[in-house]
């Protein structure tokens, strides 16, 4: 009989070659494949090791049933779906898996960057229903991207991939993050500002890139959102709470966005009734031709699907095996 019990608790079904693979002849490995936290029951109670995706919580009511677990990991960078207070106080470690989709999400946000500038999401959209001439002036005034002004929030993994890439383009790169110490700036040739208001006023094309705290929770609002230029483009492939997507659809309507792209959203998927989604499907709406919304997709290759279920069931094995945890993001252990 194997020794421990690993479950995966949504998003990955079987068959679970990579996490067999690894962890295999140490633990039975079950899939709950679950789309909220009440349909996990009492699935988790004995659990040694838990990986965690992107489409349930665990709360504190779900965490305190935990007998034995050594690790939660969530196989993806975001955590705000853990309790981490919780799961500190019950002394059981919180690792995600930070590098596992870096170039994804970067060419994800380059891409809806050029979709949106270019005007290919915008004229494709009206053509395709015939509204508007066949012609380059239903995007016009479009503006040169070389020395346009790309502002980045969050200069992390994700954030520096994606800054390289602009700067490919010949964009001048700003960012703003008060974590990142002094220097990342000098090293990748990009520039740094001090507030968020400074990278408002300067930014052409506003991507965000830092996790979803208490403190970046919409912290691209309404009034953040005034204080881009008009005529300036917004982009999350971050985290949904990050930017208000209602303040983004208030901003299309006001004709101050000239146009958004949304990989995240807060609720997701969103209800049909949802303002934002109800305006994006409405061809006679502006957001219909000026937003784009992906599904949380910006993540995924073959690749980087490989990439977060094998580094974490690597750290499984690790915390089974009582070695050191990796990427441990609530200070236990």
């Amino acid at each position: 009989m194997k020794q421990f019990q690993v479950v995966v608790t949504d998003f990955i079904q079987p068959p679970l070659d990579h996490e067999e693979r690894i962890l295999g002849d140490l633990a039975n490995i079950t899939a709950l494949g679950a789309h909220g936290e009440s349909a996990i029951g009492d699935q988790l109670d004995d659990a040694d090791a838990v990986m965690l995706y992107h489409f349930i919580t665990l709360s504190e009511k779900t965490i305190r049933r935990l007998k034995h677990c050594r690790l939660i990991v969530r196989c993806g960078v975001g955590f705000d779906n853990v309790d981490l207070q919780a799961a500190r106080e019950r002394g059981i470690p919180v690792a995600n898996v930070p590098d596992y989709g870096a170039e994804e999400v970067a060419d994800s946000a380059i891409g809806m960057m050029l979709t949106l500038t270019r005007g290919i999401h915008y004229t494709n959209s009206r053509l395709q229903r015939g509204a508007g001439p066949w012609s380059y002036e239903q995007v016009v005034p479009l503006q040169r991207l070389r020395g346009r002004v790309f502002g980045i929030v969050g200069l992390g993994r994700i954030g520096t991939a994606t800054a390289l890439r602009a700067k490919a383009l010949g964009m001048r790169v700003l960012f703003y993050d008060p974590y990142i110490p002094d220097g990342r700036d000098k090293a990748i040739g990009v520039e740094r500002v001090e507030t968020l208001d400074e990278l408002l006023a300067a930014a052409d094309v506003l991507s965000t890139h830092c996790p979803r705290t208490a403190e970046t929770q919409h912290i691209i609002d309404d009034a953040a959102l005034a204080k881009l230029k008009p005529g300036s483009y917004v982009v999350n492939t971050a985290r949904g709470g990050v930017v208000d997507a209602h303040a983004v659809l208030r901003a299309i309507e006001a004709d101050h966005l000239r146009g958004a792209a949304l990989d995240v959203l807060e609720v997701e998927p969103p209800p049909a009734d949802d303002p934002l989604i109800a305006a994006w499907r409405n061809p006679e709406h502006p957001a219909h031709d000026r937003i784009i919304i992906n599904p949380h997709s910006a993540f995924y290759s073959e690749q980087g699907l490989d990439d977060m279920r094998i580094k974490g069931s690597q750290n499984c094995r690790r915390a089974l095996l009582g070695q050191p945890i990796r990427n441990v993001v609530n200070g236990v252990g």
